[in-house]
């Protein structure tokens, strides 16, 4: 696969990483292979996850293809840069297509990077899992490697404005893999949830203790922050969910009208 924009991408990134005096901790990158499919699961919690994530990789001289929904492919700028960097486009209403491609990938030798989660988690917790990421591990036979990733939400998530103020500590934490075989897709997608809420308490535990006073709006309420608990994220997914669909069909209703 060739990659003629994904790399000086990354440059250019790893230059905006030492700008913004950021401090990248990468834990567990051993355990990403050098060769061969991976899966790489995800927790979501900002809208630049898919850029640091990849970092995950970057020892192991990895380029990782991300899963990401399809309005970001359809954005004039975005969309171009997305597909030359190969990463995969999921349609939410229908998924089997992104499915077959991501295990493409993966056959063929690629690092593919998913979000089981599907969605930012306002609670900055991990939201349900979709089992999407077991199947296509099972249905490839590669490894499923669980990452976390923490402070990245304190640069631009749901409901906050942007801060791309200066030292900010961004922990990148990669576990074990995993090895699904399919045979039971709830329980290997609880598996996997139950490692990732491991090493996100390890990374939240761990990161600096001046950068996360208690009371900070991007910790857990569960660790003494102000972020909404589980339940409350939930009420404001499914307010989002009205508001767009409102707007839908406000535009849909305007273009009848024209």
């Amino acid at each position: 696969m060739r990659d003629l924009t994904y790399p000086p991408i990354i440059l250019a990134a790893k230059l905006g990483f030492r700008l913004l005096g950021q401090r990248i901790v990468l834990t567990g990158t051993e355990h990403v292979p050098r060769t061969g499919g991976v899966l790489l699961a995800c927790n979501h919690i900002g809208y630049v996850d898919f850029v640091y994530g990849g970092l995950a990789a970057n020892p192991a001289g990895r380029l990782v293809r991300f899963m990401a929904k399809r309005e970001i492919f359809d954005h004039r700028v975005g969309g171009p840069v997305m597909r030359s960097m190969h990463h995969i486009q999921v349609d939410r209403g229908e998924g089997l297509a992104s499915f077959h491609t991501a295990v493409e990938y993966l056959r063929d030798g690629e690092a593919v990077g998913i979000f089981p989660e599907a969605t930012i988690s306002r609670a900055m917790e991990l939201k349900e899992f979709k089992t999407g990421a077991v199947r296509i591990a099972a249905a490839a036979g590669v490894p499923l490697l669980p990452v976390v990733l923490w402070g990245t939400q304190r640069m631009l998530t749901k409901d906050h404005p942007r801060d791309l103020s200066r030292g900010k500590t961004i922990a990148i934490r990669v576990g074990e893999p995993l090895h699904p075989t399919g045979a039971d897709p709830v329980a290997e997608t609880a598996e996997l949830k139950a490692r990732m809420t491991g090493l996100l308490d390890d990374s939240i535990r761990s990161y600096p203790a001046d950068e996360q006073p208690p009371g900070s709006w991007w910790l857990p309420a569960s660790y003494g922050g102000s972020a909404p608990t589980l339940e409350q994220a939930a009420r404001l997914d499914e307010e989002e969910k009205r508001r767009r669909a409102a707007r839908r069909a406000a535009r849909t209703e305007g273009d009848k009208s024209t």
